[in-house]
């Protein structure tokens, strides 16, 4: 992906730890003069006025409300006027991480961490994918096969042995890695159903992120969409002249981004088929692709393809903001 994105897209790709990433975040929009309270539990949100109602504070006013609470989104259900529990997949994830100085024992090993670059482990009802954190010193190891943990139970400390037993017949550089894990979790992976709208009719209220666009992780996008959509309703209100635009803004947000993340929680969704395909026929018609066949429109890695990869990569927030706020202040409809 280095120097290959700078160079095509004029921007880096990055892997970055979320912890990190979170960091980041907190110090400019303090920079920014952003008041964040911690602490600060919401029992109760009025869409109408809008009011939200805190556990034990004072409630607080605003101009617009922005519902970016995740998956399991109150603020969704609140708007929705029903229950809205996330969808069951049928697979989970272990997360890991990894020293890489750990790794340096191993001659395989040592040499997946002098490159760093993604490597994925396709077989049968699982995948494996490793990637490089905090300039080198970790490893990220996620690993996706079948959903076994129990109900009402989402997240659990992982039984390593057991982990290591279902990966047992698959590449030995990747037995290897599991071989340093010390300890790991489970996470169900679970996903929504596309809404059809994002926002109240008032014109104060909007969701973003997991809370109207849940993805499975098979494309490595659902944090970066959220992204995305901060960027674009960001520099929607970088625009606004007055209070009286703003629910003109949301229409637009939502329109510049519904079907774009649309198209990415469906594309995600597809890879499970492709990276999980049973041994046979298919299976080996995917592996030839891959191996002896220049990327094509719908080819097995969609991050090589010559009609998505620019879809995904070549997006643009502040010119897609730019081009629909110029036809608005024309007098088009948002």
């Amino acid at each position: 992906m280095v120097p290959y994105v700078e160079e095509r897209y004029a921007a880096p790709y990055l892997h970055i730890h979320r912890a990190d990433y979170h960091k980041i975040l907190v110090a400019e929009a303090e920079q920014l003069g952003v008041r964040i309270l911690l602490g600060s539990a919401v029992s109760k949100i009025d869409l109408e006025r809008p009011l939200v109602y805190l556990d034990g504070k004072p409630e607080f006013r605003a101009d617009v409300l922005i519902g970016a609470d995740g998956l399991k989104s109150k603020c969704r259900e609140a708007m929705l006027g029903y229950p809205d529990p996330p969808r069951f997949t049928g697979n989970l994830a272990y997360r890991i991480i990894v020293k890489v100085e750990d790794m340096q024992s191993y001659p395989d090993l040592r040499e997946l961490a002098a490159e760093p670059a993604i490597q994925y482990w396709m077989g049968p009802e699982a995948h494996a994918i490793c990637y490089f954190l905090q300039g080198g010193r970790l490893c990220n190891l996620v690993l996706v096969c079948p959903d076994d943990l129990p109900d009402m139970v989402n997240t659990a400390k992982a039984d390593v042995q057991e982990m290591r037993e279902f990966f047992r017949a698959w590449d030995p550089k990747l037995q290897q890695l599991l071989g340093l894990v010390q300890e790991a979790s489970k996470w169900r992976l679970q996903n929504s159903e596309e809404l059809e709208s994002w926002s109240h009719s008032n014109g104060k209220f909007v969701l973003l992120g997991d809370a109207c666009h849940a993805t499975l992780p098979y494309l490595a996008q659902g944090a970066a969409q959220a992204v995305e959509d901060g960027a674009v309703l960001g520099a929607l209100f970088e625009r606004l002249e007055s209070a009286s635009q703003l629910h003109d803004a949301l229409i637009i947000y939502e329109r510049l981004r519904k079907s774009r993340t649309t198209a990415v929680v469906k594309g995600s969704t597809r890879l499970q088929g492709v990276f999980h395909m049973p041994d046979g026929p298919r299976q080996q018609e995917r592996d030839r692709q891959l191996t002896q066949e220049e990327a094509f429109e719908g080819y097995p890695n969609p991050w090589a393809d010559p009609v998505f990869q620019p879809y995904l990569f070549g997006y643009d927030a502040d010119k897609e903001v730019e081009e629909a706020w110029a036809k608005y202040k024309t007098g088009e409809k948002p």
